[in-house]
């Protein structure tokens, strides 16, 4: 089975002193435990690359390049579902709702994917099945 990994994910595994810390790395070593297939998009790798640097330093963005990177499959994003976020963000005029996040919505879509491993509470409100306690 396929599950989308988000960056309120890849944070809280990354991340000593986020509060989900202990539970993202509980559920990440049990989707690589189960061999499941990770797919992410490039507008996600973006985003977490850049918090990382921000927050933890280039240790991190290191890390996450050496031990996270190479177990995910990336959907690259092509200028319809560019599009299809963009206009998903404006129509909501939601200042919490990303534009990553629509994005990364519209690629779970595409590929029917129904799993995300995500600390982000929009992905429940999509409809999506969450492996982590979203608030």
């Amino acid at each position: 089975m396929t599950c989308f990994v988000d960056t309120s994910a890849f944070l809280a595994v990354l991340d000593r002193d986020d509060a989900n810390h202990s539970e993202a790395k509980a559920v990440w070593r049990r989707l690589l435990a189960d061999k499941r297939r990770l797919v992410t998009t490039n507008y996600v790798l973006v985003e977490t690359i850049a918090i990382l640097q921000l927050r933890l330093g280039m240790r991190a963005v290191q890390a996450f390049n050496d031990n996270v990177y190479p177990v995910l499959t990336i959907h690259w994003t092509d200028v319809t579902c560019h599009d299809k976020g963009m206009t998903a963000v404006l129509a909501a005029a939601r200042k919490k709702l990303s534009f990553v996040d629509c994005v990364s919505f519209d690629a779970m879509r595409q590929r029917g994917i129904r799993q995300a491993f995500a600390f982000d509470k929009h992905f429940r409100e999509q409809g999506f099945d969450v492996l982590a306690s979203a608030p």
